[in-house]
């Protein structure tokens, strides 16, 4: 019998996993502007742009399609706009809006006939649960790098930083306290680590004054001038729709299409592979809703002036959290909205204070590599390949062509040709298009 208590005490669950979600992912409303701006797209437009795109479509994932993910403009391809279409290739970031509404167009045609949905459905078991764990390791990889735990290095390629930084005491004390926060099962752990550490980093910044950690006696923090930002619509429907459609430009916006395509593709089957939020077939829960809310993100991206919208795969700290339901990417949603008038305030939660969320949910999302049969080297290897190519590409798109590519080479090698079905060959064919575009 489900009780008034339970109930209350699931809706607290949901609305802490939804400020967790948003904690997770409110960095984008700062770097997805510093990025488009460079292609000569207004910061502060751009910033309007990311809010109102994150709160509409995150609130179209909660009430229609019902999942616990966030949508807001996606990483990789902001960069994709930025330095390949409008520097690289010389398109106007107007046109290139564009190009970013024909590809949600593309999508919500693609999602309308079941497209993607039937892609979701021939992926193999052990490469999905291969990605599963693959963006688990890579949200690993973005907490460490976040607290400079992982840094750069010419001679390795990556090293550990050296622990006479206060930074990084700061981030292994908050990643050690949440752990145990975790372990303990305390209700809201995640987010108490969160806050916490965001506390503890506040010597850093008032003493030590590094620009990365928040400062509390920072003058601009405490003057209203300096937590005020008025919206600004400039972007609001400055896309060009008819010099998008130019016959030069469909490789653009076929590279938005694909690529926006397997990353969202990929986060709802490693999400949900993840956090159980799986029907009775296996497949994860709502899937045509949530592809179709993903499609008119893309579509709405260029309408109001960001590049395309996509499911975040940092949806997994809330769904750590405990969220479940539509209610917690409501929630995660709302808490965007005020930052149309209050984005510096996004100073007050620095980088290291979720780097350790970000480290404990990619430990989350390893379960599914169990079921992997490690044994059986014609499933293990292509598994192996998706799981791995997702962190050291930082790419969850090579990671999941790689894992089909190698998945269909393999099984016909070995005489299997039976456990590739017609509709995985008819993706390997975009495959193979989609990494001779360099995507």
């Amino acid at each position: 019998m489900i009780t008034n208590e339970s109930l209350m005490t699931s809706r607290r669950t949901e609305i802490l996993a939804g400020i967790s979600t948003f904690l997770a992912t409110m960095y984008i409303i700062v770097v997805n502007p510093a990025i488009l701006s460079q292609s000569g797209l207004p910061f502060s437009g751009v910033v309007t742009a990311t809010v109102l795109l994150s709160f509409f479509c995150s609130l179209m994932m909660g009430f229609y399609a019902r999942n616990p993910i966030v949508v807001a403009p996606g990483m990789g391809m902001n960069a994709f706009f930025t330095f390949t279409a409008v520097k690289g290739m010389g398109i106007k970031p107007e046109v290139a809006l564009g190009a970013v509404f024909w590809a949600g167009v593309l999508f919500l045609i693609m999602s309308i006939l079941n497209v993607r949905s039937a892609i979701v459905r021939i992926i193999p078991p052990p490469i999905r649960y291969a990605v599963s764990a693959g963006i688990g390791l890579f949200i690993t990889l973005i907490g460490f790098e976040n607290a400079r735990f992982i840094i750069a290095n010419p001679a390795t390629l990556v090293s550990i930083a050296h622990f006479n930084d206060p930074i990084i005491l700061t981030f292994v004390f908050g990643l050690l306290l949440t752990s145990a926060l975790v372990v303990r099962d305390v209700p809201g752990a995640i987010i108490i680590g969160i806050v916490l550490t965001t506390i503890a980093a506040w010597p850093i910044g008032r003493f030590w004054g590094d620009a990365s950690a928040i400062n509390f006696g920072q003058k601009t923090l405490v003057n209203i001038q300096g937590i005020w930002s008025a919206p600004d619509f400039s972007l609001l429907g400055k896309l060009d729709l008819m010099g998008s459609l130019s016959w030069s430009l469909w490789p653009v916006i076929f590279a938005f299409a694909f690529t926006d395509l397997f990353d969202s593709l990929s986060t709802f089957v490693g999400v949900a592979e993840a956090g159980g939020l799986q029907d009775a077939n296996g497949q994860p829960q709502h899937l045509n809703q949530s592809m179709l809310t993903d499609a008119v993100a893309t579509t709405l991206a260029g309408v109001f002036g960001t590049s395309p919208g996509t499911a975040y795969i940092e949806s997994a700290v809330g769904i750590a959290q405990g969220g479940r339901t539509g209610l917690t990417a409501i929630v995660a949603g709302c808490c965007f909205l005020p930052f149309l008038f209050l984005s510096p305030l996004l100073s007050v939660i620095p980088s290291i204070a979720t780097a350790p969320a970000l480290v404990l949910v990619g430990a989350f999302m390893m379960k599914p590599i169990i079921r992997i049969d490690w044994g059986k080297l014609d499933d293990a290897l292509p598994a192996f390949l998706a799981l791995v190519l997702i962190p050291f590409s930082y790419s969850i798109t090579q990671g999941l062509i790689w894992g089909f590519l190698s998945w269909t080479i393999i099984k016909i090698a070995v005489g299997k040709r039976n456990e590739v079905p017609l509709g995985l060959l008819i993706v390997d064919v975009f495959c193979v298009l989609a990494l001779s575009a360099g995507h």
